[in-house]
């Protein structure tokens, strides 16, 4: 053991909350006179008088002298413990605790220390601050039960975000959170501090997305991808033709090879994934998802294909996966179509989406704005090829069908719409046979569902 037992002063931290037309406010007071940190803004806060008075009564003796309003104990709530280490060298455990409740105006009643108290916004706080408030405030805001915040020699005491110290610890028997340490310390270069994260994850095994808060008020997402393939194409597509989208996607803001991961701003809207419209809201959202595809199809010249474009190689696998789980006749019907397919001839490649579906597409319908996320999957290949996912949503719907071509500024070919059927049965028995591999019981009936459609369908 080295460096002998911790001796470390304990201090308290009032965070007195009011609620205002533009949110919630918080009480500080500006340090003056020959005080540490003198000038920069602080929490009414102060140190435990010994052994005998515990942390919850000290800061209703602190709250009382420094602001001369009374807190019940009752009142007084576990916010955040913050280890602090300041730029000197010399280290402190802080607690601090929220209040929303008290007796009195808050006033300046230590004018020897403190020159200045007032009310600001949580989510715009003034300069400047301490570092070591501010890191509290921040863990508070950002949900956190314990942070540290170690300083380095030389840091200045006055919250800086290049030299921000703050790292928050994740709570034991829980899911993390937030991201692991060098993917939060990778978005935090990128855009600031960030006070509150939210798993934005779908439920599916995959790429784990989170939303952040700056401190600042700004909103991302970051996004670590599962394998280098996924993030080589999502950056890959970031960089050349996403940018064609202005403001139907989201804008690439960092990137980095090691973590596979992306910081990307936020779009608005909803997922269409399990929403309902009204026919005439429904309609208008179709023709915005054909003029969107059409967009995206255009950012490049098609070109003629090298290869096949229908992926029949995967075909035995996934059947071998899905056989168990097929309808009566589903087998016979997906080798004919198979067989149907070799005849077909290729398309035109270019650029596509790749995973073109309702969860991906985001609309607002205050300002009529369809967005699309998640370009994972982009690749070239046919365009058709983005059709497959939203191929049943125009089931029955031949308006919306309508509402999609009229969007996209031309029908489909008699060769795409082969092509679109031969690649939907493709699609759903892959869809099957992922499905019964991880558990996730409604691909597996999308995909029996769309086999029964197009079978019912299709020509002899």
């Amino acid at each position: 053991m080295s460096g002998g037992r911790h001796t470390e002063p304990l201090d308290v931290h009032l965070i007195a909350l009011r609620d205002s037309e533009t949110g919630p406010e918080v009480l500080l007071s500006r340090r003056a006179g020959d005080v540490y940190a003198a000038g920069l803004w602080h929490l009414p806060s102060g140190h435990l008088d010994g052994p005998e008075e515990d942390v919850v009564t000290a800061l209703v003796r602190e709250t009382r002298e420094e602001t001369g309003v009374l807190v019940a104990p009752a009142d007084v709530r576990a916010a955040v413990t913050v280890h602090h280490r300041s730029p000197g060298g010399s280290a402190r455990v802080g607690f601090f605790f929220e209040v929303r409740c008290w007796s009195g105006t808050p006033r300046v009643m230590e004018p020897d220390v403190c020159d200045a108290m007032g009310w600001f916004p949580l989510d715009a706080l003034p300069e400047p601050m301490v570092a070591y408030c501010r890191a509290g405030l921040d863990a508070y805001r950002a949900g956190a039960r314990i942070a540290l915040h170690f300083q380095e020699p030389g840091d200045p005491i006055a919250y800086t975000p290049p030299v921000d110290r703050l790292r928050l610890l994740s709570e034991a028997g829980s899911d993390s959170v937030v991201p692991e340490d060098a993917v939060r310390d990778f978005a935090e270069r990128a855009v600031g501090r960030i006070t509150g994260w939210t798993d934005a994850s779908w439920a599916r095994k995959g790429s784990q997305v989170w939303r952040a808060d700056g401190a600042e008020d700004g909103v991302w997402f970051i996004k670590v991808h599962q394998n280098d393939r996924f993030h080589q194409r999502e950056v890959g597509a970031f960089r050349t033709w996403v940018p064609n989208l202005g403001p139907a996607a989201p804008r690439l803001v960092a990137a980095d090879e090691s973590l596979r991961a992306v910081v990307i701003t936020a779009v608005p809207g909803r997922a269409l994934h399990g929403a309902v419209h009204l026919p005439a809201e429904e309609w208008r959202i179709f023709h915005r998802i054909g003029q969107l595809a059409a967009t995206i199809h255009r950012s490049a010249p098609a070109r003629p294909a090298t290869h096949d474009t229908l992926p029949l190689g995967k075909l035995e696998r996934h059947l071998d996966g899905a056989r168990a789980y097929l309808a009566p006749g589903d087998e016979a019907f997906i080798r004919a179509t198979a067989e149907r397919a070799a005849g077909l001839p290729a398309l035109a490649v270019g650029t596509t989406h790749g995973d073109f579906q309702r969860r991906n597409l985001r609309w607002e319908k205050d300002t009529g704005t369809l967005c699309v996320i998640d370009f994972e999957r982009s690749e070239d290949g046919p365009a058709v090829r983005d059709f497959v996912r939203l191929f049943d949503a125009w089931d029955g719907r031949p308006d919306l069908y309508e509402a999609v071509t009229d969007g996209y500024g031309r029908p489909l070919t008699p060769a795409e719409e082969e092509h679109l059927a031969v690649l939907s049965v493709l699609d759903a028995v892959s869809g099957i046979q992922y499905g019964m591999a991880h558990g996730d019981l409604e691909l597996v009936e999308r995909g029996r569902h769309t086999l029964a459609r197009l079978r019912s369908t299709s020509r002899p």
